[in-house]
């Protein structure tokens, strides 16, 4: 293996048995599952840590909510990293561009890892708190036309549930593209200056150190540090980060998602809406009592969203399902045609 993975835990694998778990994970981003480790990302190279799962404590997720928040100002993007905690209290952790790349590794990791957290223990004591306040928000007894609703409801989620690829692609695409297109042009014009100043440096320092000229190993040094800075940035405009290709994406993963919705009778929500987490919070709204059918669910599960802006604390819970669904309302309007 060129670039042997370095180990983060104490218990060391093998160069054999690492080089083949590595080849062999699953990749989730930058980090990835294997039969005997957990691997992730480091600053410039995917999968370049790794420990095995019997030295881990916990693995959770750590957000850092962008400028904007979940307000339709600025860019609605979240940091998301995967977080390894360790017996002896440290941590590492490995930045992932896409949040719910982080969500599916901890859902595959609790299924193979199921004695092994994967929450923070503060995250664990408010997700209990919060069940707790939710449960107490419910009516013991619905109506007879809330109950048919809900049944409804779940009966269209188990639908979209089975296609995670469509709404898994719908979700990204619409962060991908809010994000990209709040992203003022200027950044990515100071991006390229840099990244051109960088290559000039490095080149000009390249030169300086094949005629022996004095100061060139520094020159050499900082062309290269620029370079590196600006590709980790993702601001630099790529053949992926830009905005006619988050367009494409988007009305690529939008189609797809119209072509199931004709397929599939009984999905009562828009295509471009068109996810389980939407329809959770509508099934939520009318255990609550505040509807009693599937369009008043719609509109006040949409009134709710569209209220949630950066002054307004939330649980993890509910921060999770935002941050999945409420790109889809930002980018659309919340308008139901478009």
């Amino acid at each position: 293996m060129l670039f042997a993975p370095r180990l983060i835990g104490t218990t060391a694998l093998d160069a054999e048995a690492l080089a083949e778990d590595k080849k062999n994970c699953r990749k989730y981003g930058p980090c990835g599952l294997g039969k005997k480790a957990l691997y992730l990302g480091g600053r410039y190279f995917e999968r370049s840590f790794y420990t095995v799962y019997s030295d881990i404590d916990r693995v959770f997720k750590r957000v850092a909510m962008s400028r904007g928040g979940f307000t339709g100002k600025g860019a609605f993007g979240a940091m998301a990293y995967l977080v390894v905690k360790f017996a002896d209290g440290h941590e590492k952790q490995s930045y992932v561009k896409y949040e719910d790349q982080v969500d599916r590794l901890l859902e595959q990791f609790a299924i193979e890892h199921p004695g092994i957290p994967i929450h923070s223990e503060e995250a664990e004591r408010k997700l209990r708190e919060a069940e707790e306040a939710e449960q107490a928000r419910y009516l013991k007894e619905l109506t007879s036309e809330a109950e048919s609703a809900v049944a409804e409801l779940r009966a269209a989620q188990e639908k979209l549930k089975r296609r995670r690829d469509l709404t898994d692609a719908l979700a990204r695409a619409a962060k991908q593209k809010r994000t990209i297109d709040g992203t003022s042009p200027a950044y990515r014009f100071a991006a390229v200056a840099i990244l051109l100043l960088g290559l000039a440096a490095a080149a000009l320092g390249v030169y300086m150190l094949i005629n022996h000229i004095k100061n060139a190993e520094l020159l050499t040094v900082f062309g290269f540090a620029a370079i590196f800075l600006i590709s980790s940035t993702r601001v630099l405009p790529t053949g992926r980060n830009n905005r006619r290709y988050a367009q494409e994406e988007w009305d690529r993963a939008l189609a797809n998602m119209r072509e199931l919705l004709k397929e599939e009778s009984g999905i009562p929500i828009p295509a471009q809406y068109a996810h389980p987490v939407v329809l959770e919070r509508m099934i939520r709204v009318l255990r609550e009592g505040r509807a009693q059918s599937v369009d008043e669910a719609y509109e006040t599960m949409k009134a709710d969203l569209k209220a949630l802006n950066r002054d307004v604390t939330v649980s993890q819970k509910e921060y999770d399902e935002v941050v999945a669904v409420k790109p889809l309302f930002l980018l659309c309007g919340y308008a139901d045609e478009i």
